[in-house]
């Protein structure tokens, strides 16, 4: 995107300058020195050095064109296995994500059994971290919700969130949930920028996170997300919130957040986690999330940033619904082509959560992600490559 320049979407123009500048600065020197040139040349009676007169003279005028527009010749921020550029900021690079790195994601948690069984089932599986997208306890009481992540957890697990519909009378109020959310990331140590749980960003082994609140508090979510992840050079970048556009769901679910956040997050080539429909669904690699236009079919899907270096659309990502946490399980209203594993009722679907595996065996910007009930069914199952980075041509397995 031209910095301070927005037009749509990340229309490039500045580009092409350069070559406008060059060209120009090229047929002025032509225009002044060409016969010059030419007897230069006929007098030196030697190729190699008119060859080499002329190069250093068009090097000139591409260096001049450069500085003209304020650009440093051949600079660029990190090219992309697609070819695209991740655009990098000026902070510290981003830390190394930890081989196997596990993050479980969940939401419309409960406060009852079938809730503490999937927490279980996170402990179990030995998840490194926990996204939790929205709806805590329906109960409005943040303190026995907290101690119980603590119970089966750790008082110092990394548990992440963004509120929710049902948590939003008790979120603000001293000792609420962003109070307990607060507390746990000082004990880890972790800073992060802005309203957590609302509209924050961080970064965590690696993995950068933005938290927002579309349709539950506030405004200017899509332009949060665009900004932190232009910002940011992390290799896996995670978006989440609580609700729902109708055709991101299967369920009976509304428009309730508007389309610029989950664009924004395409286009930034961040994961999209989000739940209040009490289901799982997952779609696959997506171009468009708006229009639902699929970009591949594969079970390997392949993250993208959109460059804004060029004209085209390169944003890809997926987007899923990870609704059993525990509070219900719903049935199957809609579908669509764009949906690659779907698991409601309809399906004896059974509360659990989807599992990602970060930096998986090792290979950097390869993980694989499953869903997985407490009853021990994988009704879903795939991986995720980046192309923040170069990578090798990954098998799976």
């Amino acid at each position: 995107m031209i910095p301070g320049l927005r037009l749509g979407r990340h229309f490039a123009i500045k580009r092409f300058y350069p070559l406008v500048v060059f060209s120009s600065v090229g047929v002025i020197f032509l225009n002044l020195f060409g016969s010059g040139l030419s007897g230069l040349c006929v007098e030196m009676k030697n190729k190699n050095h008119s060859a080499a007169l002329m190069l250093f003279l068009l090097s000139s005028a591409y260096i001049i064109s450069c500085q003209l527009v304020g650009r440093e010749p051949s600079q660029h921020n990190g090219t992309t296995t697609a070819g695209t550029q991740k655009r990098v900021s000026a902070g510290l690079p981003a830390a190394k994500t930890p081989d196997n790195f596990m993050i479980a994601f969940i939401g419309d948690q409960g406060p009852k059994a079938n809730a503490l069984a999937v927490l279980e089932l996170i402990k179990n599986e030995g998840a490194n971290a926990v996204v939790h997208s929205g709806d805590f306890d329906y109960e409005g009481n943040p303190t026995a919700w907290d101690s119980r992540i603590s119970d089966i957890l750790g008082s110092d697990f990394p548990y992440f969130a963004s509120v929710g519909n049902h948590d939003d009378e008790s979120f603000y109020i001293s000792g609420g949930y962003q109070d307990l959310l607060e507390a746990r990331m000082n004990r880890l140590g972790i800073t992060w920028d802005g309203d957590l749980g609302v509209k924050s960003s961080f970064r965590y082994k690696g993995v950068f996170f933005v938290f927002t609140a579309p349709g539950v508090y506030g405004s200017g979510h899509a332009e949060y997300i665009r900004d932190r992840l232009a910002e940011d050079n992390s290799i896996w970048s995670v978006s989440s919130w609580h609700k729902n556009m109708r055709r991101m769901q299967v369920g009976g679910k509304s428009n309730d957040t508007g389309w610029g956040v989950y664009e924004e997050s395409r286009q930034g080539g961040a994961i999209i986690a989000t739940a209040h429909e009490h289901s799982y669904s997952r779609t696959h690699l997506l171009s468009n999330c708006q229009k639902q236009i699929v970009a591949s079919t594969a079970d390997t899907l392949t993250l993208c940033a959109d460059s804004p270096e060029t004209l085209e659309d390169e944003g890809r990502t997926f987007v899923f619904v990870s609704g059993l946490g525990g509070k219900s399980i719903r049935d199957q209203e809609l579908e669509g082509p764009w949906w690659a594993s779907i698991y409601t009722s309809n399906q004896g679907a059974n509360y659990g959560a989807l599992f990602g595996i970060f930096n998986y065996e090792g290979r950097e910007g390869l993980a694989k992600f499953y869903f997985k009930s407490i009853d021990g069914v994988l009704p879903d199952e795939f991986y995720v490559k980046t192309s923040v980075i170069k990578l090798q041509d990954w098998s799976t397995r």
